[in-house]
């Protein structure tokens, strides 16, 4: 078993770059974590079994679509109704900050916007999803 932090990386909806998601992946990955790549076009139904399935710590969403308010709420209900709402939702992309609060309250952990570090989110994901035990 591993101890090392699994992160899900996502893409919901009819995004069509994934440009930013990829590189954040990358960053997770070299600073030691487990991360599994969805790819483009997933469905929230699609990103709740990938994360289930692979046990993750977390999922990172990239919503560049403006769907962002209806996705992650969707993420949130499927992990909530399948018993792993313990999985820490974070994300990024196009997200105006005035939704920001509303989609914490939801509980969504943290939003990166556009022109985040890489290493600030290493550094957040490391400070705030739980270290499993080995």
């Amino acid at each position: 078993m591993s101890s090392r932090v699994r992160v899900v990386v996502a893409k919901p909806g009819l995004d069509g770059h994934d440009r930013g998601a990829k590189i954040v992946a990358r960053a997770l990955r070299d600073a030691g974590m487990e991360v599994v790549y969805t790819g483009l076009h997933q469905t929230p139904e699609q990103i709740v079994e990938t994360a289930i399935q692979e046990d993750a710590d977390a999922v990172g969403l990239s919503v560049l679509s403006g769907a962002h308010m209806t996705l992650f709420k969707r993420v949130l209900e499927l992990l909530d109704s399948r018993g792993a709402g313990d999985i820490v939702v974070f994300g990024g992309g196009i997200i105006p900050e005035a939704d920001i609060p509303e989609l914490q309250q939801m509980g969504v952990a943290k939003i990166f916007t556009p022109g985040a570090p890489t290493q600030a989110i290493v550094d957040w994901v490391r400070e705030n999803v739980a270290q499993p035990v080995g």
